[in-house]
């Protein structure tokens, strides 16, 4: 069992950075590759980035390519995704999610979610 707990999260503006951190309980961290999905209002949740276990394979979703950086520090049982240049659309709210899978971008290839922190980028 693995529990996530992101934060991070706030309002920002548009052009603005923001870092999400999500922290990892229990000791099989190191096992699971992460990843990063949002969802904006009235949208379904979308998949934003992945990254392996070891950090050494990340991949991203098209529409963050570029601006958006995954990575992770198993020591410390935390993932992070570090937001740039950010932008009105990329507000929703921000899950974390742990698989089994080498490396996974789709919904139901995760097998634990965090309850998700709110990002609002104003213009």
């Amino acid at each position: 069992q693995v529990q996530l707990v992101e934060s991070g999260g706030g309002l920002v503006q548009a052009g603005g950075s923001l870092r999400l951190s999500c922290a990892a309980s229990g000791r099989t961290f190191s096992r699971y590759s992460m990843g990063w999905f949002r969802q904006a209002p009235g949208k379904e949740r979308e998949f934003v980035a992945a990254i392996s276990w070891n950090g050494v394979s990340t991949y991203y979703s098209d529409s963050v390519k570029g601006q958006f950086t995954i990575s992770r520090d198993n020591a410390k049982n935390t993932v992070y995704l570090q937001m740039g240049s950010l932008k009105p659309e990329d507000t929703a709210v921000y899950y974390c999610a742990a698989s089994v899978r080498v490396l996974a971008y789709k919904n139901y290839e995760y097998d634990y979610w965090g309850q998700g922190t709110q990002v609002t980028v104003s213009s």
